[in-house]
């Protein structure tokens, strides 16, 4: 075993706490200062041996157990050269090898040492946990049935699909001369990779790297609280400020904790903005997946966790809402068991952190995880090579131009550097943290607003630093064109079903639309949204979109092409309203994106024509046939079911076919008049411009209702 082990692996590894197990080493002369520090293989392997020798003796009945935490020298006391740490400086000749001390003294043992069973070392059992019954009893190598009966003589009563702490384990292999080795399970180191193909080099080792701070994604499903679990670690107030209490866009905060520094990134929950979460989870080290634990697992978290997991990166599940009275942290637990996580509590790896945004309960302990996570990731970048930083936000702002939020991956990005991102390119004229203060450089994992691009570059994209503005002009105008020829090539031959299909879309109703936003993350939201409305009565065609303030242009446009225009946290420019009111088009602003598409709809709707529904009133059967002198034909009924009323409108059939659709243009009782006729009731029925009855005709009487239009 090469790797060194973690003092709280160790710790949970034989039942200890953490402060028992930091206590019994620090007395032993091993320098250790928390649980996540790290102790070499071969002392673990001596904690491991004596303290199992401790228990066999206790459970022979040879040493009276002793309350209180244990310590290795009350167990065995090893000889000097084994547990003195070897120092930095030691001369070349030979030092005892670290198998000694698990060898047995010759002189000065004890009889206790004596008595302690020695493991055959080629007899190891590797297995990962979460270990069950099934699990141990094949790989010792016996029936499920025996190891149940097994450990009910230890008083353990266990089911074949149960699991088992890894100390129960430990004690099971040392009954059959087993020593058993516990296997961590590896975490994936973050890969990382150009969200777009060729715009971004290969990140390779400079050996100049230095530890980064990690970068650390809330996500979850809406309204599960993250925003307002990041407000009470950061003790701000995020959440109150946004629309609707839901996050609309990707923010980026640094906070520092025991002199540490953590990047937060926060990601709308909104099902609308899936492309936002994802490249949240593609610039993140650390996602925290937030899960109400009144609400428990839902769609959008679903979607959160396998983001985060085609991105490997490490998950921390922060089981928020804790305070409130129908909380039910087994129903949550049980249900990211199901979406496949491993959780510590039941044997597996990620970690459930119970919390509450509201009364700060657990907060503490969630920001202990996150950077124990960060520990063991061992995150590095190199703050001297050419900056490489992913395109968070991208917007266009009144007196400031195209800006950027970008997250700094590899590298320092400067004021002055000459940047490239996409098509566009420019130098960075100025740097502004999360706080809102300019600022000269940004190393990595470190979110900033860049301004100076040449245009609002996509979210996502991979912005670089080139040598020089020549070199980045040059290569932005070569993307553009490349890309240009690319929209424009590929054209293919057209079948008949394309036709036909062709047909079948111009005779559907259509509503154009301009859509505008803040942001080029909003934007692409915004029209994944619209792409995904179906309807086979009207489509919407978005003839632009773009990032910025309601102007006249987009006035213009709208008014030469019948369209509607809908701002999503934009405003209009002074003077639009006016110009639109004269050219009668239709301004709509909206500041949360569910509005939004709500009010499309009923758009689409409203432009259909509407539905007329049938609703039966009453059955007649024509019994005879009177021929009058003044008024023509009119037929003798009797009304079955329902009534008859004047002006309803009537369908005729005849032996189950239709031969007349019109309306009940009067009706008679004897002499009379009436307005309706009821069940079981006969009477005369005159219809409108319809004289071709026969004897056995039905008449059906309904009414039309108008309903709304469905898409």
């Amino acid at each position: 075993m090469s790797d060194r082990v973690r003092v709280y692996e160790l710790a949970r590894e034989l039942g200890f706490a953490n402060k028992e197990m930091i206590d019994l080493l620090v007395a032993e002369g091993i320098d250790v200062r928390s649980h996540a520090s790290t102790i070499e293989p071969e002392f673990a392997d001596v904690v491991r041996e004596r303290v199992i020798a401790r228990r066999q003796l206790e459970a022979k009945g040879k040493v009276r157990p002793k309350a209180g935490p244990v310590v290795l020298a009350e167990i065995v006391r090893p000889p000097p050269p084994a547990v003195v740490v070897p120092a930095p400086a030691a001369p070349p000749p030979p030092v005892p090898a670290p198998a000694e001390p698990a060898a047995p003294a010759p002189a000065e043992a004890t009889v206790e040492e004596a008595e302690v069973p020695v493991v055959d070392e080629a007899k190891e059992l590797h297995l990962k946990p979460p270990i069950t019954v099934r699990d141990l009893a094949e790989a010792l190598g016996r029936k499920p049935n025996e190891l149940i009966g097994e450990l009910f003589t230890m008083n353990v009563f266990a089911a074949i699909n149960q699991v088992l702490d890894a100390d129960l384990v430990e004690q099971i292999c040392a009954r059959h001369g087993v020593s058993f080795i516990r296997e961590r399970r590896e975490r994936a180191k973050v890969r990382i990779k150009p969200v777009i193909e060729g715009q971004a080099p290969v990140r390779e080792r400079t050996g100049r790297e230095k530890p980064r701070p990690p970068v650390v994604a809330f996500m979850g499903h809406v309204d599960h609280g993250k925003t307002s679990l990041q407000d009470r670690i950061r003790n701000t107030a995020v959440a109150a400020g946004e629309a609707g209490g839901i996050t609309q866009h990707i923010g980026a905060s640094v906070i520092h904790v025991e002199g540490q520094t953590l990047t937060l990134l926060d990601t709308p929950g909104h099902e609308a903005f899936t492309a936002m979460r994802a490249r949240g989870a593609n610039a993140t080290d650390i996602a925290v997946l937030v899960v109400a634990a009144d609400d428990g697992v839902m769609p959008q978290t679903i979607e959160a966790y396998n983001h985060a997991k085609a991105a490997n990166v490490a998950i921390v599940v922060a089981m928020n809402k804790m305070d409130l009275p129908n909380a039910n942290p087994d129903r949550v637990r049980l249900g990211l068991q199901q979406l496949g996580l491993l959780l510590e509590d039941w044997g597996g790896e990620t970690a459930v952190v119970p919390v509450s945004a509201l009364t700060g309960d657990g907060v503490d302990d969630l920001l202990d995880r996150l950077l124990l996570e960060a520990e063991m990731l061992e995150l590095n970048a190199d703050p001297d090579a050419p900056c490489e930083a992913l395109i968070i936000e991208a917007q266009l702002e009144t007196g400031m131009g195209p800006t950027a939020s970008v997250l700094v991956r590899n590298g320092t990005l400067h004021v002055g550097d000459v940047m490239l991102c996409g098509h566009y390119y420019g130098r960075a004229k100025a740097l502004i943290d999360h706080l809102g203060k300019r600022i000269t450089m940004a190393g990595p994992s470190t979110p900033v607003k860049v301004l100076g691009l040449s245009g609002v570059p996509q979210a996502g994209d991979i912005l670089v630093t080139c040598e020089g503005e020549r070199e980045a002009r040059q290569t932005a105008t070569e993307r553009e064109a490349q890309s240009r020829q690319g929209e424009l090539g590929g054209a293919r031959k057209v079948s008949l079903e394309d036709l036909f299909r062709q047909m079948e879309e111009e005779s559907r109703q259509e509503l154009k639309l301009i859509v505008k936003a803040d942001v080029r993350g909003s934007v692409e939201a915004i029209m994944d949204s619209i792409a995904r409305i179906k309807s086979d009565k009207i489509r919407v065609n978005a003839i632009h979109s773009g990032v910025g303030e309601i102007n006249e242009n987009d006035i213009a446009l709208a008014a030469a092409s019948d369209a509607l225009i809908m701002g999503f946290h934009v405003r209009a420019m002074p003077g639009v309203n006016r110009i639109a009111k004269q050219a009668g088009v239709e301004i709509r602003l909206y500041g949360i994106i569910y509005e939004l598409l709500g009010q499309l709809e009923e758009a689409m709707r409203g432009r259909l024509r509407p539905e007329h529904r049938e609703t039966a009133i009453g059955k007649a059967q024509i019994i005879q046939v009177f021929e009058l002198s003044k008024s023509g034909k009119v037929c003798g009924c009797r009304v079955d079911t329902g009534a008859v009323r004047v002006g309803a409108n009537a369908k005729v059939f005849r032996e189950g076919e239709l031969i007349y659709s019109g309306q009940v243009a009067s009706l008679r009782r004897f002499k009379d008049d009436v307005r309706e006729v009821r069940s079981g009731v006969e009477c005369g029925i005159r219809l409108d411009n319809f004289e071709d009855f026969l004897v056995g005709d039905m008449i059906e009487v309904f009414e039309l209702t108008e309903v709304t239009p469905q898409l």
